[in-house]
């Protein structure tokens, strides 16, 4: 690749044309040189792909393997284990969330790879007899098997890399980090990225990508403060969790942590996979050992944590028992393989192993699918729900998957990646651009804060708000505070392309940071123990959550969620039975509203997004030489004069098209003010200005003047054309005036439906209900990513359902059967305020006796906004079964729900029953509900 010079630190780097990227092209594009990278690669080119492996730093000492950490693996050895015995050890390690058929590709392809690893050179830790000397960690089998000189590893792999045969095949290309990978008719096709020391962009074309970029270490913050002091590689800050999500894949299991005990101060492995085999064990401070199985599961770690906060606590590593055999052999592990700087550590603080006990704390937060159960889905192959895109390693969701499942599904990616050759499409302009914006914004703006600071700000974040134990106050204040980190950093400066990267690495962090506190919230029970340990749904809720929880990008732009059943296990184990099923479309997670003083008793009103402040495109203009200050303001006065004269529109139309913005401003504030014939047609018009502010002010007139403009069809098309404008405030003022003006009809509005801005799909919502568009509002009812939309939806059909016949039969009305399967369908919504206006909304369509019962129900939901739609439902229902629901809801703790319930009895007063209920109900604390009382009776 070309080189050049890094600029001097007075002089930043210039930003590349995107016209001078450099193009590579191959079969497979493996991006991470660590475990499964290496692996995938030497497996691909094996079956005979061109391979391109493409690695930020250096392939030869680069990943989490290349100082051997991990130097300690599970694997299912022949006659020591059996793998439906692994499969069932991992299964009740993470609580039965599992996709059984990923980790038995672990269980039976694990000893084959230790085979192969053996064959390069890889050594594993055998007994006098030349048997593997497998260890037991688990509660049930034995899986550990040490390798004495892991830090040899990397070494072993690189020269596989370096064979002859493998040269002819394998392009290494070092130093070239990438941010997105390219996707093209629903698949991947390639990646862009750059050069981390010369900063050229480039660009890759690939048949197949595999990422593996290893975990999200650098999530939360270490207890040090130090920003690389992570337990996890600190270069692993969640590249391809953030890259896949872009790319459309799913990920999964994201709210499951990674939490590790570890050395106090010093963020190395204790820990039970390396100190215990050898008989080390953990104690509290007077010598107790506190856990029976020293497994680290999410349990183990919450009895941890629970130890450390007692007045038992600190916590110690204690190995000041053993003999000196095993203090040896831990010594060359710990401070060779895992943590070559552990040794000075210790001898910095005069502590010896055989004589000190060793202080221990919890982790920083991280994501990591092979040591928890975090991270992209992957089928049995490896394959992403992207076709052509393949994760491996502890990138992609195989749970506790450790180093040996990282090589077993490298090697599964590699081969299934390479039946595809090279893609010879057109590379996606748009994606192009976007890496490019990203990766280069920081040098036009050389002298912002510099990444250190904003990155530590983000992630105290993190270790504030969505470190367990987890609440919904908290995790909804994280995704305030992540949202606001978006402008700062898109104010992080740089000067070098290394300084670029740790940029870039910034808003990877940022996007795994949004993902982990969206699925925390979203996941309401408690699970896995410390991992997802919600304070105010404690309990582990199987009936609802024994699921895993997906998320993907959504075409809008939205981080949209999916409950899916976990599948019928191939291994039986006791305590969970999984039976599959359809999944749970649980679209958006929004924050919830976290009271600043006191307790609120009125509904929240949710600010409409992009309602304000828009950010519109701009069209592309023609270069023209600016007016100066004084034409401009010369020609403002002469519209303040022209103002006073009522002018016509043509005395108007040359300052509506003045090179002026602002002159174009004041022009259409004269044009609302003196309203001379055919203003609507040229507020129009001015909706597609070339700069915001015009298009702002014609949008508030068009609105302000909306009684007094004629229905005419110049100004309908105007309005039409303004729909397919990229600036949302115009498309939303444009529906509201068709809709005011009745100048549109259910197929024009019903396209407003896919937009992307919220508020202008509540309008097109709005719209379709002055048409009485029942069908097209039922449509899009459970599908609206945004809570706004669908609250909206469930109110405009209640509109649109009034005065249908109570006794219709089905496809008597088939509007009415629309109406009420949507409804219905929002019942289920997994917002709270979807599920009240849906009940609410029934309370004006019908209640048939299906819905009745599920009102009655309602009435005891958790969110006192559904029970007073609940009880608005059971207003028109059989008063056989609701009066007595209804009468219960009279002692609701929430004075709306009350009222709500005496509103609904007024409807049934006919009865002896109502009207005792409305009778007790005049005693009410609440001046509101005891009025409506006294006036029903």
């Amino acid at each position: 690749m070309t080189t050049s010079v890094n600029p001097s630190a007075d002089t930043p780097l210039a930003v590349p044309p995107l016209a001078d990227a450099e193009e590579l092209a191959c079969d497979v594009l493996v991006i991470g040189g660590g475990t499964a990278g290496t692996m995938a690669a030497l497996s691909a080119a094996e079956h005979g792909a061109n391979v391109l492996l493409l690695e930020k730093a250096h392939v030869r000492h680069s990943g989490a393997l290349a100082m051997g950490m991990d130097g300690v693996n599970n694997a299912v050895i022949p006659g020591r284990a059996e793998p439906d015995d692994y499969v069932a050890e991992i299964t009740r390690a993470n609580d039965g969330i599992v996709d059984q058929s990923t980790v038995r590709q672990t269980a039976t392809r694990g000893f084959g790879m230790v085979q192969r690893l053996e064959s390069y050179g890889v050594k594993f830790e055998k007994d006098e007899h030349g048997d593997y000397s497998v260890r037991q960690v688990h509660r049930s089998g034995s899986y550990v098997l040490p390798m004495p000189e892991g830090k040899d590893v990397k070494k072993v792999l690189y020269r596989q890399l370096r064979r002859r045969e493998m040269r002819e095949r394998i392009r290494i290309e070092n130093r070239v980090m990438p941010v997105r990978v390219l996707t093209a008719g629903g698949r991947a096709v390639g990646a862009a990225g750059f050069n981390t020391r010369t900063g050229r962009f480039v660009q890759v074309r690939a048949g197949a990508v595999i990422l593996a970029t290893g975990a999200c270490g650098r999530l939360g913050l270490p207890a040090s403060g130090y920003l690389y002091g992570t337990y996890e590689n600190p270069t692993n800050a969640g590249d391809g969790y953030a890259m896949a999500y872009h790319a459309g894949a799913e990920l999964t299991g994201i709210e499951c942590f990674q939490i590790n005990p570890l050395i106090k101060d010093y963020n190395g492995p204790a820990c039970a996979y390396v100190a215990n085999p050898f008989g080390g064990y953990q104690v509290n401070r007077h010598g107790e050992r506190f856990v029976d199985s020293d497994y680290w599961s999410g349990q183990m770690m919450a009895e941890f944590a629970a130890e450390v906060a007692s007045d038992r606590g600190p916590v110690y590593l204690k190995l000041s028992h053993l003999p000196e055999e095993s203090v040896s052999a831990l010594e060359t592990i710990l401070h060779s393989t895992e943590r070559p700087t552990r040794g000075t550590f210790h001898s910095g603080r005069g502590h010896d192993y055989r004589t000190h006990d060793v202080e221990m704390h919890i982790s920083e937060i991280g994501l990591c699918g092979g040591h928890s159960a975090s991270g992209v889905r992957v089928d049995d192959h490896a394959r992403t729900t992207v076709p052509r895109l393949y994760a491996a390693g502890d990138l992609a969701c195989v749970p506790h998957n450790y180093m040996i499942g990282a090589f077993v599904f490298g090697d599964l990616a590699g081969a299934d990646a390479a039946q595809y050759s090279a893609y010879d499409g057109e590379l996606p302009g748009d994606q192009l651009r976007e890496a490019h914006e990203l990766i280069y914004r920081p040098l036009r703006n050389p002298d912002g804060p510099p990444q250190p600071q904003v990155e530590y700000k983000l992630r105290r974040f993190v270790n504030d708000y969505v470190a367990p134990p987890k609440s919904g106050a908290r995790l909804s204040l994280a995704l305030e505070a992540f949202e606001r980190m978006r402008d700062d950093i898109a104010t992080m400066g740089a000067r070098t392309a290394h300084e670029l990267m740790r940029c870039a690495e910034v808003t990877f962090i940022r996007d795994c940071a949004e993902m982990a506190a969206r699925s925390s919230l979203a996941r309401t029970e408690s699970r896995w123990g410390l991992y997802h340990d919600r304070l105010d749904h404690p309990q582990r809720d199987d009936a609802s959550w024994f699921h895993h929880l997906d998320l993907h990008k959504s075409p809008s732009g939205a981080m949209e969620f999916t409950a899916r059943p976990v599948a019928p296990y191939l291994v039986p184990v006791d305590g969970f039975d999984p039976v599959g099923g359809p999944s749970r479309a649980l679209g958006e997670v929004h924050a919830e509203d976290v009271a600043t003083a006191g307790s609120r008793d009125v509904a929240p009103v949710a600010a409409l997004v992009g309602a304000a402040d828009p950010k519109p495109t701009a069209a592309p203009q023609i270069s023209v030489t600016a007016p100066s200050g004084e034409e401009s303001s010369a020609r403002l006065l002469e519209l303040v004069a022209l103002a006073e004269e009522q002018p016509e529109l043509g005395a108007l139309q040359p300052y509506l098209t003045d090179q002026t913005p602002a002159v174009r401003r004041e022009a259409v504030a004269v044009l609302t003010e003196t309203l001379p014939p055919g203003t609507g047609t040229a507020l129009a018009a001015a909706l597609r200005d070339s700069t915001a502010e015009v298009r702002a002010t014609a949008a508030a007139s068009l609105r302000e003047l909306v009684e007094t403009l004629p229905a005419e069809p110049d100004l309908r098309d105007g309005l039409a054309a303004a729909l397919a404008e990229p600036d949302p405030v115009v498309r939303a003022a444009a529906l509201d005036v068709l809709r005011a003006l009745s100048l549109g009809d259910a197929a024009l509005f019903a396209d407003s439906l896919a937009d992307s801005d919220i508020a202008v799909r509540i309008e097109a919502v709005r719209a379709l209900v002055s048409v009485d568009a029942a069908g097209e509002l039922a449509r899009a009812a459970v599908g609206d990513p945004s809570r706004e939309v669908r609250v909206a939806i469930a109110k405009g059909l209640a509109t649109v359902g009034a005065e249908r016949p109570a006794d219709r039969t089905p496809t008597t009305d088939p509007a009415a059967d629309a109406i009420e399967a949507a409804l219905t369908g929002l019942l289920d919504d997994p917002d709270a305020l979807v599920r009240a206006a849906a009940y609410g909304a029934l309370g004006t369509t019908g209640c048939p006796a299906p819905l009745t019962a599920r009102a009655v129900a309602a009435l005891s939901e958790p969110a006192w906004q559904v029970r007073a739609g609940a009880a608005t439902a059971l207003s028109v229902a059989d008063p056989d079964v609701a009066v007595a629901a209804l009468a219960k809801a009279l002692a609701d703790s929430n004075a709306d729900v009350r009222k709500a319930a005496v509103l609904a009895l007024t409807r049934h007063r006919a009865t002896e029953e109502a009207r005792a209920a409305l009778a007790t109900a005049t005693t009410d604390s609440d001046a509101d509900v005891r009025a409506y009382a006294g006036r029903a009776l």
